[in-house]
């Protein structure tokens, strides 16, 4: 596995200030992510909200199903999905820990997802603005309204923890 960076993101910037919904929310994402890390997976967690409700909670699972897709952001929007009975998501927020991936992002972008809250930055693999922005990419059919560094420092000490365990 490579290394995982997380840190500052420079280049993206968060507009609007978190709800108080949105920052229980991340408090349930790390949860899921502490739960992801029990299992043995990379800590993130990421919750789905509809009408300032929480609709799906979850944490990787690619470990626990040895399933390459089985990232958190992956597994609330099929549970939204499923639980709302349509694929477009465009009234929903998914709140996660770390900057979605290409494959969470792309994701995100064909759910035509209404909003994204996540903390740490990921600047090794990061897709909503540390190392690609797929989320504000005019060039596809819809753009997600982002929010970053929500509870950041807790977000990253969590995965820093993690891989400090591995390595010893």
């Amino acid at each position: 596995m490579g290394k995982l960076t997380v840190g500052s993101n420079p280049t993206a910037s968060a507009t609007m200030d978190a709800s108080a919904i949105e920052l229980n929310a991340m408090t349930q994402a790390l949860d899921a992510a502490r739960q992801a890390a029990s299992w043995g997976d990379v800590p993130v967690g990421a919750v789905a909200l509809y009408g300032g409700e929480v609709i799906a909670v979850a944490g990787n699972e690619r470990e626990r199903r040895q399933d390459p897709s089985a990232h958190a952001e992956l597994l609330v929007l099929r549970d939204a999905a499923a639980k709302l009975g349509t694929w477009r998501l465009n009234d929903v927020t998914v709140v996660v820990t770390l900057e979605p991936c290409t494959m969470c992002a792309g994701a995100m972008v064909n759910a035509r997802l209404g909003r994204l809250v996540y903390g740490a930055t990921d600047l090794k693999a990061g897709a909503v603005g540390s190392r690609y922005n797929v989320l504000s990419d005019p060039r596809l059919n819809h753009e997600v309204e982002t929010l970053i560094g929500v509870q950041a420092e807790a977000c990253g000490a969590l995965l820093k923890d993690f891989f400090a365990t591995k390595r010893s």
